[in-house]
């Protein structure tokens, strides 16, 4: 089966996982880290989930799944080990339009979810399409390698770049010009190694004195 590739904006949205064990903990938190507002529905949950639930960042509904539980959400994920419960949550989700996630039930989903590597603001999404999880999250680690934590500081360098850039007078040419030699740019290695001075001078070289690290507020690692 082919999917449709997306990210998705969640922020404030209202997401419902219905379970309460680790596999609920983990979308629990990944909604959390993109700013959903997550409601919980299991009569028993982690400690992780507790936690989050005493902070207020988490509604837990303290039993089992109803109808009417997807109500009004934007998403829901399903990490029960019940099939009659999984199916009475997949046709309330059809009935209502809310898109799910059955854990390990990809022929139930509406979506499934991809191995993921974050640095900052760097996401790369890695899917294959359910055909083999296991050389999805071999790719994963692989990316991860590839691709530390000096990723996270360059795009940190080049949003700031971005926005002071987009406020100066300059054609759309010229813009995207440097924006692309940036990003061909060797930034990440020199950030790797520390080498900041010679980070400085390659966006200097380019944009001029305006643009050295200290006048864009980077903190170095």
């Amino acid at each position: 089966m082919k999917y449709y590739p997306i990210y998705l904006d969640i922020r404030d949205k209202p997401c419902v996982v219905i379970g309460g064990g680790d596999v609920a903990e983990r979308k629990v938190l990944s909604l959390l880290n993109a700013g959903a507002k997550v409601t919980v529905v299991s009569p028993e949950v982690t400690e992780v989930l507790k936690g989050v639930s005493e902070d207020g960042r988490v509604e837990i509904k303290d039993r089992f799944y109803q109808e009417g539980d997807l109500k009004g959400a934007f998403i829901a994920y399903a990490a029960t080990d019940d099939e009659d419960t999984n199916r009475k949550i997949a046709e309330e989700a059809h009935t209502c339009g809310v898109l799910l996630n059955i854990v390990d039930k990809p022929e139930m989903c509406d979506f499934i979810v991809p191995s993921v590597v974050e640095r900052g603001l760097l996401s790369i999404a890695i899917s294959t399409s359910g055909a083999s999880p296991a050389f999805a999250k071999r790719l994963r680690l692989e990316m991860e390698e590839r691709y530390g934590e000096e990723y996270a500081q360059f795009l940190e360098i080049m949003a700031a770049i971005r926005q002071k850039l987009l406020t100066k007078e300059a054609d759309g040419v010229k813009k995207r010009k440097f924006f692309n030699e940036l990003a061909s740019s060797s930034i990440p290695e020199m950030v790797k190694a520390g080498r900041w001075e010679e980070v400085d001078r390659t966006i200097i070289s380019l944009l001029g004195e305006d643009f050295s690290i200290a006048s864009l507020g980077i903190m170095k690692a």
